[in-house]
Formats: structure tokens, sequence, C-alpha cells
């Protein structure tokens, strides 16, 4: 039985935050990550847009120097008693502590009977899987129209692949962006060289002899590439904090201080359903910013600190020679308002809800995140009138 002053479930971005944020408050408090992925903490945004840019690979990897902490790959913690604070590996050790933090992160949604081969994008090992796959191979199936399938296929697009997109939505992004811009992106990516099949659904992936895979779509066509990519979001991993009696519902429920319903026991990243302040609303996000900032601070308040988390997490993507940072609610479904100052290359989409800004798409405008963060946070009341313009860069 080993004994740790702070314990760590996860291995990613906010695992790693968390070891920084106590580190600034504790400097010799014994500390172990227990990572169920075979590899130390990276950064995971690189693997679907800077990767494929000639950036070399070994840049994604964290650098744990100086940091003092036991970190156990490989791993996964499959038992947890909060009563006797004890954590207990698949391979049988168990682990000891004063504070333990979930950072469990999410799994990815899969499609039915087709695991093997498909690849689901999340991972430094998706990454060299589909990396080598297009080093051999031409032609490529992206399943998925959201953030990862947009990404990933143009990723591949860009280094000179043949890519068909399949998406049940009738654009990309459509559950995001308003309908014009979606439209606007389908023909975009055609322009690209994208085969765009909307409004469509996979029934089958299967494996030829020959080392090919046979996609047939929902109507029956059959598509046949080198590699099948799916980004079809990911379920959050709770099963642990419910064995333990935690309070989950859509993640793992968070105070503002990051803490769960045990005290000793905080979660942080994609798997903590945390209030934002700011938009009055329990929320889980699945971004860069939150894991970073999110992880530090439930590491700080583990070694002591009582800091609330009232930041709120902005993201963003690269698509093409087209990009946006976000901030807030994006959701096609509520009241939009689009200031284009060069329509669909340049300009702010503001999301509303009862004439508030819930959220802003800073669509190839840069460097706004704070004005859009302070113009949510004010809650006043908005028109077409006063949202023209606000925003520029």
């Amino acid at each position: 039985m080993k004994h740790h002053k702070y314990l760590i479930v996860g291995g990613g971005m906010a695992a790693d935050s968390a070891v920084r944020g106590i580190r600034k408050i504790d400097q010799e408090g014994a500390i172990a990550m227990i990572c169920e992925e075979r590899h130390l903490p990276y950064d995971r945004p690189p693997l679907s847009k800077s990767l494929w840019k000639d950036t070399p690979y070994e840049s994604i990897w964290r650098d744990a120097e100086g940091l003092n902490v036991a970190a156990h790959v490989g791993k996964k913690i499959v038992a947890l008693d909060s009563s006797q604070k004890t954590a207990t590996d698949d391979a049988g050790n168990v682990y000891t502590y004063e504070k333990l933090l979930l950072a469990t992160g999410g799994s990815v949604r899969r499609l039915p009977d087709s695991d093997k081969n498909i690849i689901y994008f999340r991972t430094a090992d998706d990454y060299r899987k589909l990396r080598e796959l297009s080093e051999q191979g031409s032609d490529f199936v992206v399943i998925g129209g959201g953030f990862i399938g947009s990404e990933i296929s143009a990723a591949l697009t860009m280094n000179n692949k043949r890519v068909t997109m399949i998406f049940p939505e009738s654009g990309i992004g459509a559950r995001v962006y308003p309908q014009p811009l979606a439209e606007f992106i389908n023909s975009y990516y055609r322009e690209k060289g994208v085969t765009i099949l909307a409004s469509e659904t996979v029934k089958s992936v299967r494996a030829t002899a020959g080392g090919k895979t046979i996609v047939t779509t929902g109507n029956g066509t059959e598509i046949t590439v080198d590699g099948v990519v799916a980004g079809l979001g990911i379920q959050p991993n709770t099963e642990l904090a419910a064995q333990a009696g935690l309070a989950v519902d859509n993640g793992i429920i968070v105070d503002e201080q990051l803490r769960t319903s045990n005290p000793d026991i905080y979660a942080a990243g994609d798997v903590a359903n945390f209030h934002s302040a700011m938009l009055d609303k329990r929320m889980r996000v699945e971004h860069e910013d939150n894991s970073n900032v999110m992880g530090e601070m439930a590491g700080r308040n583990m070694a002591g600190q009582s800091d609330a988390y009232r930041h709120h997490p902005f993201f963003y993507s690269d698509l093409f020679d087209l990009g946006y940072e976000a901030v807030g609610e994006l959701d096609a479904s509520l009241d939009i308002i689009e200031d284009w100052k060069e329509p669909f290359r340049k300009g702010v989409i503001y999301y509303l809800r009862d004439k508030q800004v819930r959220g802003v798409l800073l669509w190839n405008t840069w460097g706004q995140i704070d004005a859009a963060t302070r113009l949510i946070a004010e809650k006043a009341t908005h028109s077409r009138a006063t949202l023209e313009g606000k925003i520029t860069d």
C-alpha cells in the first residue's frame, strides 16, 4: 500500500495542471498520478491542428522536470473507497491519499460493431496510427461534422489526402453555427476537395482482404478507403465517482472550489460539472483552456487554498485558412445576430437568449476573448443595433 498526500486519477492536461497547482502551494507533499494511457501528460489540441502543419511530434509533451510526481502510466484505478481513502488499480495496487483529484476525462462515443476498423480520434496513439495510415494511403472517410471531424478533414486534405465526410446534420458544425455559415462551410470544404455527405449516416464499416476498408452509408453507398476516422464526441468517465457514491449528473458535480460531494475529493477538466457564474447554469466544458485553468485551481485548493472557479473558458478551432475563438454558449437554436466585416470570412456572431448575449463566436477575429467575455458577463439587453460593430479586431 502506497501513501501519497495527493493522488491524481488521470494523466491528461487537467491532471498535469493540477500537479503544477499543488506545487505552487506545497513543494514537498508526495504526489502520485495514475494514468490509463501509456504516455505522460501531453497537449491534446496539436493532434488535430499543428502536428499536421509540420510541428514536430515531440513538441506536445509537457515538461514535468522539478515537479517531483510519481507517475504510474498504463494503469487504471478501478475501485475507490472514499471512507478508507484508498484507490485500487487494475493491477491490484492500493494507494492511500489525503486529497484526491478525479481528472478522468471522457471516453469516445463509438459506432456499434465497427471498432477495430475505425480510429476514434482522441489520443496521441490515435494520431500516430492515423499519421501512419496517411503516409501509406490516400483515401479516407471522416465520420462526424463537429469539432474533431471538421479539423481532421481539413488536416488530411491539407496533406493531399482525398477525404469524404459523413454526418447526419445538414452542415458542418450545424449545431453550433448559424445555418448560412454552416452552408458556406460545406461549400468551402467542397472547394478544398472534400466530398461532403451531409444528412447521411454510416451503416457499416468492414475491412477487406486487401487491407482496404469499405464504408457503407445509410442509403447503401459503398466507399472504399485506406482509413476511417470518427469524431463523435465523448461521454464523461463518471463510473469511478458513481461507484464511490459521489454526486454525478452529466459529469462529476463540483462546487465552486471544485470539490465533489466528498470534501477530500476534487474533480477537474472534461469530467467536471461546474456552475458557471457568468451564464448562471451548470455545464461541462471539453476544451484546453478549461482543463488548464480548472486543473491548476483544483491543485491549489487541494493544497490548502480556497479559490472559487469563476473563470469562463474559451475554445478555438482551425479549418483550413479559416479559424475562430469563442466563449460562452454556442447553440444554433439560440437567437443569432451576425455582424460580418466580410461575409463568412471575418466577423462576430452573437448568440442571445431573452435579448442577453450568451455566447460569442469570433470568426477570423482575434484577440477579443476578454471583450467577448465581458459582454456576456454584463447581462445587458441587446439588439442588432447595439451589437453591430461592438467587437472588432
